[in-house]
């Protein structure tokens, strides 16, 4: 079994020519690949030419083809023994507005040949809709309130058919992903706009996972971790969202932002804003680190937000 602490640490010799593909191989994506680099092969899918001399350079295999596109994706079926899915869904119009239509495809490719031993797909927390700011485990039923949420309530159905065909399927439901060297990754930019926040009483509870914990947890769950099984990716902070731009104003050293009411909120604040503003929960993440043995680096978004 891989070592969590070292991606792989001394990995066995069976284990050294795993083939890992990352679909949606961005941000979270690349740092996984940075973990497990050198102690298996690595291999990306890009829609873009112009990424494959980067994906290269960081010592990934680039295969070309579109979620977008099916009939370009035959050539994944096989060519893994391992897969971490991070590509989100498109947006969809018309009366298939809930569907996946991505994740659904990269399944049909999968099961044209061999499957993969294991499947991880990050998904999101937004799939359990609003919970009065309820403490929550990954037993609790989903009700998705947004179209983006109800796609990745579909997706996980999707990559859940894989486990019915003996796949490993494990899925990571993933909060706000944040992290000082990640684009748009804290709090700053809002700070530096002034950006209102909800006062006290009408504030929600928000989850909070490091880029680089993320990452780990995904190395983890290619390997550990029933089949079938749901994760919550998350940190062990609970925060209130304007508690959380607080403390990143004062880390910083930047005026802390106004506080308004709800009403106020909804005439002053874009709707996707608002929709966080929505919702409140937080995430227990026992199974996180008790099945898939994840130490967080970064346990709350206090020391987090300055490393």
């Amino acid at each position: 079994m891989p070592s969590i602490n070292s991606p792989l640490g001394a990995v066995p010799s069976r284990f050294r020519r795993e083939r890992v593909l990352v679909v949606g191989c961005g941000d979270v994506g690349l740092r996984a690949a940075r973990a497990l680099r050198g102690r298996v092969q690595l291999i990306a899918l890009t829609s873009s030419a112009g990424r494959v001399a980067m994906l290269r350079q960081a010592g990934i295999t680039p295969i070309v083809a579109d979620l977008d596109a099916p009939a370009t994706l035959r050539r994944l079926s096989g060519l893994a023994t391992r897969v971490l899915h991070l590509a989100p869904p498109a947006r969809a119009e018309g009366t298939q507005w809930w569907r996946d239509a991505r994740t659904a495809a990269l399944v049909r490719a999968l099961r044209l040949r061999s499957l993969p031993a294991a499947l991880v797909y990050g998904s999101t927390s937004g799939v359990y809709g609003d919970c009065g700011g309820a403490r929550i485990g990954e037993t609790r039923g989903v009700r998705p309130d947004t179209p983006r949420a109800h796609r990745r309530v579909d997706a996980e159905r999707s990559v859940r058919w894989l486990g019915r065909a003996g796949v490993a399927v494990r899925i990571l439901r993933i909060p706000g992903i944040y992290a000082p060297d990640r684009e748009g990754g804290t709090p700053r930019e809002r700070l530096q706009k002034g950006t209102p926040v909800l006062r006290a009483e009408d504030d929600v509870y928000t989850n909070h996972i490091h880029a680089d914990d993320l990452a780990r947890a995904c190395v983890a769950a290619l390997w550990r971790g029933g089949p079938q099984r749901v994760f919550h990716a998350s940190d062990d902070s609970e925060i209130k969202m304007g508690d959380y731009v607080d403390l990143a104003a004062d880390l910083y050293g930047m005026p802390r932002p106004p506080r308004i009411g709800r009403e106020e909120a909804r005439t002053q604040l874009p709707a996707s804003l608002l929709s966080f503003m929505g919702e409140s929960r937080r995430l227990d993440n026992t199974r996180l680190k008790r099945e898939l043995r994840v130490r967080l680096r970064h346990p709350t978004v206090a020391t987090g937000l300055t490393s």
